[in-house]
C-alpha cells in the first residue's frame, strides 16, 4: 500500500462531505437513475438549457470533474480514492462516448479530460485488483439501461 497523509484523508473526507448535500445528492441520484444519452444531439430535447435535468447533469459531471483534478493533481492518494470512489467512474461511463462529439462542439479538447485521466487509471487499478470486474460492470450498466428504456415505454 502506497503512503497516504492526513491531508489526503482530510480532503477526501471533505469531498465526500459535500457529496452529502442534499442538493448535489439528488442531481446524482437523478444522474445515476435517469440520465441516458446515445448521441450528443440529444441533449437538447432530453435535457434542455434551463431545465432540471440539465442542471443535474452539470452539477453531477462537474462535481466529478472537480474531484478528478484534485486527483490527478496528486492532492489525494490515487489507491485511497479508488478504494472509496466508484461512482465516479460510473458518471465518466455514461458521458464517455459524448464526450468527443462535446469537445468539438465547444471547441475544448481538454473538456471532461480530468474524468478521463482518473476513469482510466482507475480502470487499470480495478483489472489489476479484480481482473474482468470493468468489463461486468459494463454489462450490468448496459442491463439497467434497457431496464429503465423498457420501463419508460410501457
Amino acid at each position: 500500500m502506497s503512503e497516504v497523509t492526513h491531508e489526503q484523508v482530510n480532503l477526501m473526507l471533505r469531498l465526500y462531505e459535500m457529496r452529502r448535500e442534499t442538493r448535489l445528492r439528488q442531481a446524482r441520484q437523478w444522474f445515476i437513475d435517469h440520465f441516458q444519452m446515445d448521441k450528443p444531439e440529444e441533449m437538447m430535447t432530453k435535457y434542455a438549457p434551463g431545465s432540471e435535468e440539465n442542471a443535474n447533469m452539470r452539477m453531477t459531471v462537474s462535481y466529478w470533474e472537480m474531484c478528478a483534478s484534485i486527483v490527478n493533481r496528486g492532492l489525494i492518494n490515487d489507491e485511497l480514492y479508488f478504494e472509496n470512489n466508484g461512482e465516479v467512474w460510473g458518471v465518466w461511463e455514461k458521458i464517455r462516448i459524448l464526450t468527443p462529439a462535446w469537445r468539438a462542439a465547444f471547441g475544448n479538447p481538454k473538456m471532461f479530460a480530468h474524468l478521463e485521466a482518473l476513469c482510466t487509471r482507475l480502470e487499470a487499478w480495478r483489472e489489476k485488483n479484480a481482473p474482468g470486474s470493468t468489463a461486468k460492470m459494463r454489462g450490468m450498466m448496459q442491463q439497467m439501461a434497457q431496464m429503465r428504456a423498457q420501463k419508460a415505454g410501457h
